[in-house]
């Protein structure tokens, strides 16, 4: 790392930091068994959250300077935020690693693949929703034209980076581009109407994983509610927060607030964790605005996810019934350690009929997606995922549900790693709710 480029970085960490934020850490140690990188790591301080806190107040302090080994140790953390709930002084470790991320990589220099990239995915792609469109229904041609057989049979698919041909084999079922332009503005309810909510879609949610939203439309309905699904917004901006790109991230969240704060609505409905977290923290991102810190307080306030408003709507005491079988539940780590949902997706999966519940060790462990982790430190993710599959087949289970799509994609990743795909799946929540519901309602007609 050259002197000048060390110097931009450590200014840059100065100026970002929240200093205050940093002193707030005791150096305790509470966090240190949560923290996945720490265990897999063999205990390597450095790849904790204390210790992770420790170079970025010595970085601002000016007592290390900056280095190609402080930026891994920031890369290799996962943003899990399973080192928040533990820790006795509240520290806000996300907030801090996003900070950190965004002095890094606004600072230090990029080769021309890596800004060209980067420019692509968080500029002119993920904020743009029609051009998600484009590129995932060319996912969805690759898959019904042949193409993807062909590929496979003829090995070509081996020209295909490792990391990237394990995840294609995953992907769901993409569908047309017509079909995911189709998205109704105003849907009422089904059962009689107890709240009025509006629906986040989210970018990746409403094209590669559109039927698990629609699923999430529908069990609004059949919850009783009238849905709102403003064609302005956008994407949540996580991804741009996660990966250094704040600045964008603030644009997204400004947009939001402006496409959803007009609509008189109870709550704004998720059903992805790491969206649904993220959207919850609008306020602290846009905190120094004040021309839209109270708009973004706001708009946090009445963030909720899909499993809390179907428990807050008794939507457990229902009719549910699936087939019987062992089923388990891996925690979404930003739906546990940002928006504090725990209890209700366990809540709802235990009332359905048919299902034996089994809670897997660990389940609130990162399953080693976290975004885009697992292509860019895909070593570290798969040895967090092998943990991850052991205590999943220590289970017996046959479905395991999930609510967040990288999580849902990791496991899997994992049946596919194990050779489970002919006995184990994996589910969004809301597909397994729908499915049990609508399973017991063709019983009662029939």
């Amino acid at each position: 790392m050259k002197e000048q480029e060390k110097n931009r970085i450590q200014q840059a960490f100065k100026e970002k930091m929240d200093y205050d934020e940093l002193m707030n850490c005791t150096r305790c140690g509470f966090c240190l068994p949560s923290c996945p990188t720490y265990i897999e790591t063999g205990q390597n301080e450095v790849h904790s959250p204390r210790g992770r806190i420790a170079l970025m107040k010595g970085l601002v302090d000016g007592v290390i300077e900056p280095s190609d080994e402080v930026k891994e140790s920031i890369d290799l953390c996962l943003g899990c935020r399973a080192c928040e709930p533990v820790c006795p002084s509240g520290v806000q470790f996300g907030h801090l690693l996003e900070q950190a991320r965004d002095a890094i990589y606004q600072t230090n220099e990029q080769s021309f693949i890596e800004k060209t990239t980067r420019s692509f995915a968080f500029n002119k792609l993920f904020p743009h929703q029609n051009r998600m469109q484009r590129a995932t229904s060319l996912i969805g041609f690759y898959q019904r034209s042949g193409l993807q057989t062909i590929a496979h049979k003829t090995k070509a698919i081996k020209l295909v980076p490792k990391d990237l041909r394990a995840m294609e084999k995953v992907l769901p079922d993409v569908p047309k581009r017509k079909v995911m332009k189709q998205r109704p503005e105003q849907v009422t309810a089904i059962a009689p109407r107890r709240k009025r909510v509006a629906f986040f879609s989210g970018c990746l949610m409403d094209t590669m994983f559109l039927s698990t939203n629609d699923a999430t439309i529908k069990l609004l309905q059949y919850a009783g509610c009238d849905i709102v699904i403003p064609k302005t917004q956008a994407c949540c901006g996580a991804l741009h927060g996660h990966s250094g790109e704040r600045e964008r991230a603030m644009e997204m969240a400004k947009r939001n607030i402006e496409a959803f704060e007009e609509e008189a609505v109870d709550y704004i409905i998720t059903n992805a964790g790491g969206c649904g977290a993220f959207l919850h923290d609008y306020e602290y991102l846009l905190r120094e605005d004040t021309d839209w810190q109270q708009r973004a307080a706001d708009f946090s306030n009445k963030i909720k996810d899909i499993s809390s408003i179907l428990i807050d709507l008794q939507f457990d005491e229902l009719d549910l019934q699936v087939a019987d079988q062992i089923v388990t539940y891996q925690d979404s780590c930003h739906l546990k350690n940002g928006q504090h949902t725990f209890s209700q997706p366990r809540q709802l999966i235990e009332a359905i009929d048919g299902v034996h519940y089994v809670e897997m060790t660990d389940a609130s462990r990162c399953c080693g997606s976290a975004g885009i982790y697992n292509i860019v430190e895909s070593d570290m993710s798969m040895q967090i995922l092998d943990y991850k599959m052991t205590q999943v087949k220590n289970t017996a289970a046959k479905t395991i549900v999930t609510a967040n799509p990288g999580c849902l994609l990791q496991m899997k990743l994992g049946i596919e790693r194990e050779g489970l795909s002919d006995s184990v799946q994996a589910v969004h929540l809301v597909d397994f709710l729908l499915q049990a519901y609508e399973q017991k309602e063709e019983q009662v007609t029939t």
